[in-house]
């Protein structure tokens, strides 16, 4: 599954905008996000040269960036709980541009 803090809202255009097809649950308390050390980044982890870097690329990729409508300080990560209920993966991350490659999660629960 996948959590997010943002509301409703938010979370249904993301659904639509990845087509994602796992569930999706809302942690408006964001209890979860602090229960796995995901707390506030600082400015610099938010705009620092790795997130500059992202942006660039993404715009040499041809790609549109569109303004956050979310809490821009709350870090992101990655957590990968099996079906035994084991973290195989607890990724904080530094800023924005900071997140595990999709082959790397993706290994996590489908070794090559």
């Amino acid at each position: 599954m996948v959590v997010t803090f943002e509301n409703d809202f938010l979370a249904r255009g993301y659904v639509e905008d990845t087509s994602l097809t796992w569930p999706l649950l809302v942690d408006d308390t964001r209890e979860t996000y602090r229960a796995y050390g995901m707390l506030s980044a600082s400015f610099w982890d938010i705009w620092g040269p790795k997130t500059w870097w992202v942006y660039l690329r993404e715009i040499l990729k041809g790609e549109r960036l569109r303004k956050s409508e979310g809490e821009i300080s709350q870090r992101g990560g990655d957590v990968l709980i099996d079906p035994n209920g084991i973290v195989s993966l607890h990724h904080i991350g530094t800023g924005p541009a900071d997140r595990p490659a999709i082959e790397t999660i993706l290994n996590k629960i489908h070794p090559v």
